[in-house]
C-alpha cells in the first residue's frame, strides 16, 4: 500500500509558485472541475496528461503490495524478498526525489517529465519479464529512479501552465483524481492479478504511459525555472543513499544471517554514520537537499516528528496487513484488495471536512486525536484471527483507522506549509514529503525483522519438544524462511503435517499481532507528540505577540538560499507504499 493521495501534491513547482497551496477548505470535484475552468484546450490537455502521468505511478504504488503473495509463490521468495521488491523502490525514490524536481527546473519540466514516463514504462516492462527475484528487484530500484524523475514534475507542469484561480482549481483537479486512483487500484490490481498474473500490473502500466507521452509532446509546453541552482548535489544524494540504505539492508537481512554476521552489522554501522555525515554535509552546502534551517520553526519541527511516528505505522502496518489476509487467512488479491478500499474511500470522502475544521479552529487537535484513532485501529488488528473474518474482525478496525488517518492527512500538510514562508514551502513540502516515505522504509524494515524474529520462536514454542522427523525438521527450516506465510507439508505424514500447520499458522498470526501492535503504537506516539508540540496560530500569536510571531518565522529562515523550490521534490505527501499511501493506497 502506498500514503494517502490526499496527504498532499506531489511536485516541485519552482520559485515563482513554490508549491501550490491547497488550503484545507478547498474540495475538489473531479466532475466538474475541468469543465468550470476559463481554460485553453491546450491548457485542459496538459492538465490530463499530468493527471494520468500521476496515476500511473500512484496505482503502481497500490497495487505492489497486493501483489507481494502471487510474485512470493511465482518467483519462490520469502519475507526479505517481498519487503525487497517494495524497499528496492522506495530507496531509490527517497534518494533521488529531493534532486528530481530540479531536473525540470534546470532541463525543461516537459522534457524530463516525458523521460520520466519513458523510463517508467521500460522499467515496468522489465519488471513483468523478470525471470527471478534478483532481476526484479534491480527492476524496482530502477523504477523508483524513473519514479523520482516523473513525480516532481507533475504539479509543477500545472503550476507554469495556469494562474490565479484556474491554478487552484486545476490542482483540486488533479488531486480529486490522483484520489480516485488510490480507491481503484487494490481491488483493480487484485482483479487483474486473478485474471492473468502478477505481472499483469506491470504490462497495464505501458498503454497509459504511451498515451501519456503522446499527449504530453502534443500538448504540454515546455517551461523552466530561470533562477533555479544549476547543479546536482551528488555527494549528498550518495550520503542519503547510503544512510538510508545500510539500515535497510542489514535489518532485511538480519533474520536469515544474525546480528554477529558482517553481512548486517557492517552496512547497518556504515549506514548509520552516512547518514550522519550527510547531515553535515547539508548543514554546510551552500545549495542543500534538505535545508536543517527549517526545522528551527517549531510547528514545522513538530510536525515532521508526528509525520516520522505516524506514517511508520501506517505505511509499516498495512504493508503486513495485505501478506497475514492473502497468506494466512487465504484471501484471494481481489478480496485483500478490497478489503483496505474503505480507507481511501473516507480519505476522499472526509479528509477536506477535516481541513476546514484544522483551519476553522487550528490542527492540534486533529493532529493529536487523528494518529491515536488510528493507531487504535490497528490495536484493533489485535482481534484478528488466523480466519479473519472480514465484517467482524477486520472491517472495524479498518473503519476506525480510515477515520482517523482522514483527520490526520489534511490538516497535517497544512501544518507543514503554513509553518513557513511562501517561498519556501516547496522545500518544506518536499522534506516532509521525503520524511514520510523514509517512516515507512525504515518500519518496513524494522517490523520485518522483528516479525521474523518473533515468528521463529514462536514456531519453536508451538511445535514443543516432540520430536521431528527429518523431513519435518527441513520443512520447519523452510518455513523460518517464509513468516507470515503458511508451512509446505508435501511428504509429511498427516500427523506431522497438521502438526506444522497448525504450529506454523499459530506462530504467523502471534508475529502479526507483534508488528501490527508496535505499528499501532508508533501511529498514537505520533499524535501525542502533536498534541504536547503543535501550536494553533491563534495560541502561537497570543504567546508570542503578532510581532514577536513574524519576528520568530523569520527568524527561522532567513539564512535559507533562494533556490527553485522544484528541487524540494514532492509537495506533501503524495499516496502511493508504496504502500498504505494507497496505502492507504502505499509509493
Amino acid at each position: 500500500m502506498s500514503q494517502p493521495a490526499g496527504a498532499g501534491a506531489p511536485g516541485g513547482l519552482g520559485r515563482e509558485a513554490s508549491c501550490v497551496r491547497v488550503w484545507p477548505g478547498a474540495e475538489p470535484d473531479p466532475g466538474r472541475g475541468l469543465d468550470s475552468l476559463p481554460v485553453s484546450r491546450q491548457q485542459r490537455l496538459t492538465l490530463i496528461a499530468t493527471i494520468l502521468g500521476s496515476t500511473v505511478v500512484f496505482l503502481d504504488s497500490t497495487v505492489v503490495n497486493v501483489a507481494l503473495p502471487s510474485i512470493s509463490r511465482g518467483l519462490g521468495i520469502g519475507l526479505a524478498g517481498q519487503q525487497w521488491v517494495v524497499e528496492a523502490y522506495m530507496l531509490a525514490l527517497v534518494s533521488l526525489l529531493l534532486v528530481g524536481g530540479s531536473l525540470g527546473d534546470q532541463f525543461g519540466r516537459r522534457r524530463v517529465f516525458t523521460l520520466g514516463l519513458i523510463a517508467f514504462g521500460l522499467t515496468s516492462m522489465l519488471c513483468a519479464l523478470a525471470p527471478s527475484a534478483g532481476f526484479l528487484i534491480g527492476a524496482r530500484a530502477l523504477q523508483g529512479i524513473a519514479g523520482a524523475m516523473l513525480v516532481p514534475g507533475s504539479l509543477a507542469i500545472v503550476a507554469a501552465t495556469f494562474e490565479g484561480a484556474s491554478r487552484g482549481k486545476a490542482v483540486g483537479t488533479w488531486t480529486a483524481w490522483t484520489g480516485i486512483a488510490t480507491v481503484i487500484g487494490p481491488a483493480g490490481g487484485g482483479a487483474l492479478i486473478g485474471l492473468a498474473s502478477w505481472r499483469a500490473i506491470f504490462w497495464v502500466n505501458i498503454p497509459l504511459i504511451a498515451l501519456t507521452v503522446g499527449l504530453t509532446r502534443r500538448a504540454v509546453g515546455e517551461s523552466r525555472d530561470p533562477d533555479a541552482f544549476h547543479g546536482i548535489d551528488w555527494l549528498g544524494i550518495a550520503l542519503s543513499a547510503a544512510g538510508f540504505g545500510g539500515p535497510v539492508f542489514g535489518l532485511i537481512e538480519q533474520p536469515t544471517h544474525g546480528w554477529s554476521d558482517p553481512l548486517v552489522w557492517v552496512p547497518l554501522l556504515a549506514g548509520i554514520a552516512c547518514f550522519g555525515l550527510f547531515v553535515g554535509h547539508e548543514a554546510r552546502a551552500r545549495q542543500p537537499m534538505l535545508d536543517l534551517a527549517l526545522f528551527k520553526i517549531r510547528n514545522f519541527a513538530v510536525a515532521n516528528l508526528t509525520t516520522l511516528a505516524a506514517y511508520a505505522g501506517l505505511i509499516g502496518g498495512l504493508f503486513f496487513v495485505g501478506l497475514f489476509l492473502q497468506q494466512i487467512a487465504g484471501y484471494t488479491p481481489l478480496e485483500a484488495g478490497l478489503a483496505t478500499t474503505p480507507i481511501s474511500v473516507i480519505l476522499f470522502l472526509l479528509s477536506p471536512r477535516w481541513g476546514r475544521l484544522a483551519s476553522a479552529r487550528g490542527p492540534r487537535l486533529p493532529m493529536s486525536a487523528g494518529p491515536i484513532v488510528a493507531g487504535l485501529g490497528l490495536l484493533l488488528m489485535l482481534r484478528v484471527g488466523e480466519q479473519a473474518p472480514y465484517a467482524t474482525e477486520v472491517l472495524p478496525a479498518i473503519l476506525l483507522f480510515g477515520l482517523g488517518l482522514s483527520a490526520t492527512v489534511a490538516p497535517l500538510t497544512a501544518t507543514v506549509l503554513d509553518s513557513v514562508a511562501e517561498r519556501h514551502v516547496g522545500v518544506a513540502s518536499g522534506a516532509n514529503n521525503g520524511i514520510s516515505r523514509v517512516a515507512g522504509l525504515l518500519a518496513i524494515a524494522v517490523l520485518g525483522a522483528l516479525i521474523s524474529g518473533h515468528f521463529g520462536s514462536a514456531l519453536d514454542a508451538n511445535l514443543g519438544s516432540r520430536p521431528l522427523s527429518p523431513a519435518a525438521r527441513q520443512a520447519v527450516a523452510e518455513a523460518k524462511e517464509q513468516p507470515l506465510g503458511r508451512a509446505r507439508t508435501r511428504g509429511l505424514t498427516p500427523a506431522e503435517a497438521a502438526r506444522l500447520a497448525s504450529a506454523a499458522n499459530g506462530a504467523s498470526t502471534s508475529a502479526f499481532h507483534l508488528g501490527i501492535g508496535i505499528a499501532g503504537l508508533l501511529m498514537i506516539l505520533g499524535g501525542i507528540v502533536a498534541g504536547w508540540g503543535i501550536e494553533d496560530p491563534r495560541r502561537a500569536r497570543s504567546r508570542l505577540g503578532p510581532a514577536g510571531a513574524e519576528r520568530q518565522g523569520r527568524a527561522a529562515v532567513a539564512a535559507l538560499p533562494t533556490r527553485g523550490a522544484a528541487a524540494a521534490g514532492e509537495c506533501g505527501h503524495g499516496v502511493g507504499t508504496e504502500g498504505a499511501g494507497s496505502q492507504p493506497p502505499n509509493a
